[in-house]
């Protein structure tokens, strides 16, 4: 199901899975948040009633957008004036889209997984060859190729190799603050939070599947 939502003026068409970047709201990083004004909603080529549905979204990141230049200068009179400005963001990933009942009764499903005494014991089982596997899957990846993670291509990996950085372990390190000032410095036209490189280096790190062949992978199967 889609929606259509305003927030900060602007409007965006959205679905369940889908990554925003909208201009700053309230939160901090993993927040959920209702996005309430919604001017059309839908599913395939039927519409829906836009007032009972309920766009529900995680916060990612609060970032800035790239820096823009403004400047002023009238002829004839010694007049010029050069300010930069970076737009305040919020980084949103949709976690559901729906009536109001069917989104809050996904919520309401997860707590009662966990809680299952059941369904423990297995999970306790199958722990030890999960780890063993990802021990291997990391074994067989190079740490050092910085294009594993997504949004990272050639230039930007020679830009963060000259930089001092060599492998997923220097990424995973950052903070807000550090993954900020390379941006900055680099000139990485703010793919850092945009495309979670410290997220991806942990995921990495831990033995999981590179997003990038993901991706790819899903883009064939959908062609197919």
């Amino acid at each position: 199901m889609f929606a259509v939502v305003r927030t900060g003026g602007k409007q965006y068409r959205v679905a369940e899975g889908d990554k925003i970047a909208v201009e700053k709201l309230a939160g901090e990083a993993g927040d959920t948040i209702v996005l309430d004004d919604i001017l059309l909603a839908g599913e395939g080529s039927e519409l829906a009633d836009a007032s009972k549905v309920t766009v529900s979204a995680e916060v990612i990141a609060q970032a800035k957008s790239e820096k823009v230049v403004v400047f002023k200068k009238r002829r004839r009179h010694n007049y010029r004036r050069k300010n930069g400005h970076r737009q305040q963001m919020t980084l949103l990933r949709i976690v559901g889209v729906g009536e109001g009942k069917k989104v809050a009764a996904k919520k309401a499903a997860a707590p009662k997984k966990d809680t299952s005494e059941e369904k423990a014991a297995p999970v306790a089982h199958k722990a030890a060859p999960v780890k063993e596997a990802a021990g291997s899957a990391k074994a067989d990846l190079d740490t050092t190729n910085l294009s594993l993670i997504s949004g990272i291509g050639p230039t930007i990996e020679k830009k963060l190799h000259a930089a001092g950085i060599k492998d997923w372990a220097d990424i995973a390190a950052w903070d807000e603050a550090t993954a900020e000032k390379m941006n900055d410095e680099l000139k990485l036209g703010n793919r850092p939070v945009k495309d979670e490189w410290v997220a991806q280096a942990k995921e990495l790190l831990a033995g999981k599947p590179p997003r990038a062949a993901v991706d790819k992978a899903e883009a064939a199967k959908a062609k197919k």
